[in-house]
C-alpha cells in the first residue's frame, strides 16, 4: 500500500462548533478527591498501568483493540530496554464488553483493586465508569475520545487534547464544540461543495454524525445526511440518495466493516466521488483487502487524523513504532495513537523518578497537567489541555491527510 500523505494546515479553525447537549451535573472539586494517596511501591517493583477495552462489544472483535495493541507493543519494548528507571512496566488488561455495567467492572478492577498507577489508552464504547476514575485521581492518558468523558472529567487526558474545563460538566455548560480544519481543508485543495454524512442510529456514532454536519454547514456545504440501523443498514438506499443528490464528498460516523459495505453500495450504484472520508479509526494497512469488493470508492478514500500517518516509513518515529510492531498482522493509526499514549505515560512516569516522591498518580498528573505541548516525538498534532472559560471562536490548528493510491 502506498499512501500519499499531506498536511493541511489552516490559519484560523473557523467557528468551534456546538455538537450536543449532554446531561450531567457541575461537581466540585472535592468530589474528585482521593480518600488516601496512593503511593509508589518499593523500586523493585513493577509500576502497574490499565488498559480498557471494548473488545467483545457490539461493533466486532477487532473495531476498538487497536490503541491497546500499539500501547502493549510499546510496553514489551520498553521493558526490553529495562523499563521506567529499572522498573518494569505490567500492564493488566480488561475487556468491558463495549457496556457501561461491564465498563464499570473494569474500572473497579483496575483502579480499586489491582491499583494502577495510570489508565493508558482506555478505548471504551461506553465509558460508564468515567466518573469513578476521575474521583480516584488516576490519570486515564491517550485515551479514545468515542463519547464525552473526556470533555467531561479532570483526570482524562484525550489523545487529542481538550480546551473544556473538565469540571464534571460535559463542554462548556453541557454543550460540546469541535473545529471545522477538514470540511475547510477538502473545500479549498478540492473544491467541494456537498457532502453526505453516513451514520448509525447508535447514540455514540449519531452525535459524532452531528459535529460532522454543523461543521460542513459552517464551512457553506450543502449537507445531505443518511443514518442507517446499527444492526442491519441498508447501504444500498443510502448510496442510491447520495448518488441522487449529487454529493461529492461522503463522511462517516462509522466503523471499518459499515464503510467497506458502505462503499461496495456506492460502487454498485455508481456514484462518482471527490472523495469518501473516513475517520481515524478505519486508518489502516487492511484498506486492500477491505475494499477489494468496491475499487472506485476505495481509489477516492481519504483519512483524517491529529497523528502522522502510521505508514510514513520516512520518520523515525514511524519506524520505531513499525519495527516494535512487526508480529503484528495489520497496522492502523489507532496502534500508533496507542503506542504514542503509551509513549506518553512513559515520559510522565520518568519525570517523577528521580523525585522523592516517586512515580504516583499526583506526579503523573502533574506532568500531563503542564503548560506544554505534547507530540510524543512528532506522532501526534501537538496537543495540550487548557480550561477555558469560553470555547474559542477561532484557532489555528493542523490536520493530518491521508489518501490511498
Amino acid at each position: 500500500m502506498r499512501h500519499r500523505v499531506r498536511a493541511a494546515e489552516t490559519a484560523a479553525a473557523s467557528l468551534l462548533l456546538l455538537l450536543a447537549t449532554a446531561c450531567g451535573s457541575r461537581l466540585p472539586e472535592s468530589d474528585f478527591e482521593e480518600r488516601g494517596a496512593t503511593t509508589a511501591p518499593a523500586s523493585a517493583e513493577p509500576l502497574r498501568v490499565g488498559i480498557i477495552t471494548s473488545v467483545t462489544s457490539p461493533v466486532g472483535a477487532a473495531a476498538f483493540t487497536g490503541p491497546r495493541d500499539g500501547a502493549k507493543a510499546y510496553f514489551a519494548a520498553l521493558n526490553a530496554r529495562g523499563g521506567i528507571d529499572g522498573r518494569r512496566v505490567e500492564v493488566r488488561e480488561c475487556d468491558d464488553g463495549g457496556s457501561g455495567v461491564g465498563n464499570n467492572e473494569c474500572v473497579h478492577r483496575l483502579v480499586e483493586e489491582d491499583d494502577v498507577v495510570a489508565l493508558v489508552a482506555t478505548t471504551a464504547l461506553d465509558y460508564a465508569g468515567a466518573s469513578r476514575v476521575a474521583r480516584a485521581r488516576v490519570p486515564d492518558i491517550g485515551g479514545q475520545p468515542i463519547g464525552p468523558a473526556y470533555d467531561t472529567y479532570p483526570y482524562l487526558y484525550s489523545v487529542y487534547g481538550s480546551l473544556a474545563p473538565r469540571d464534571g460538566t460535559t463542554g462548556w455548560d453541557g454543550k460540546q464544540y469541535g473545529g471545522t480544519e477538514v470540511y475547510r481543508y477538502f473545500k479549498r485543495a478540492h473544491d467541494a461543495r456537498t457532502a453526505a454524512v453516513v451514520s448509525y442510529n447508535q447514540s455514540a456514532s449519531a452525535a459524532y454524525a452531528r459535529l460532522v454536519v454543523q461543521g460542513l454547514k459552517a464551512e457553506g456545504y450543502e449537507v445531505v445526511t443518511e443514518q442507517v440501523d446499527f444492526a442491519l443498514p441498508n447501504f444500498r438506499a443510502a448510496a442510491a440518495d447520495i448518488k441522487e443528490q449529487g454529493v461529492d464528498l461522503v463522511f462517516d460516523a462509522i466503523d471499518g466493516h459499515g464503510n467497506a459495505r458502505l462503499c461496495e453500495a456506492m460502487d454498485e450504484a455508481g456514484v462518482e466521488l471527490t472523495a469518501k472520508v473516513t475517520n481515524v479509526q478505519n486508518w489502516t494497512s487492511t484498506v486492500a483487502e477491505d475494499y477489494k469488493d468496491a475499487p472506485r470508492c476505495r481509489n477516492a478514500l481519504w483519512a483524517t487524523g491529529s497523528s502522522r500517518n502510521h505508514a510514513d516509513g520516512g520518520d523515525e518515529a514511524v519506524r520505531e513504532f513499525r519495527d516494535a510492531t512487526k508480529s503484528l498482522k495489520t497496522h492502523s493509526q489507532w496502534q500508533l495513537e496507542g503506542w504514542a499514549a503509551a509513549m506518553w505515560f512513559t515520559d510522565a512516569a520518568r519525570s517523577c523518578a528521580g523525585s522523592r516522591e516517586g512515580v504516583t498518580r499526583a506526579c503523573v498528573d502533574r506532568f500531563m497537567n503542564r503548560d506544554e505541548h505534547y507530540s510524543a516525538d512528532g506522532l501526534l498534532v501537538p496537543v495540550r489541555f487548557e480550561r477555558l472559560t469560553e470555547p474559542p471562536r477561532t484557532r489555528r490548528t493542523c490536520v493530518s491527510v491521508a489518501r490511498w493510491q
